[in-house]
């Protein structure tokens, strides 16, 4: 491979690690979450009370609670909370 090949796939990687990273940290602070009650797992990816519900159904085994990240470090937050 020849250096400037080289170059531009590091580019692009770098490139493409960048927009990954954005993504997954726009993510953290939603709202809703869904718990499931039987096999212990959260999903903390809903932006409203009602797609939290649409997922919840009631065959899942799912409850739709506030998500305490967001609670804690979402909009309207602007100091961090104290560690006692």
């Amino acid at each position: 491979m020849t250096p400037i090949r080289a170059a531009i796939a590091l580019i692009a990687l770098c490139s493409a690690t960048a927009i990954d990273l954005r993504a997954s940290v726009a993510a953290t602070y939603r709202p809703w979450c869904v718990e499931y009650m039987g096999r212990g797992g959260r999903n903390c990816g809903f932006v409203s009370y009602e797609q939290c519900r649409m997922t919840a159904t009631p065959g899942t085994g799912g409850v739709c609670v506030q998500n305490p990240w967001y609670l804690w470090y979402g909009p309207g937050r602007s100091e961090r909370p104290r560690s006692w």
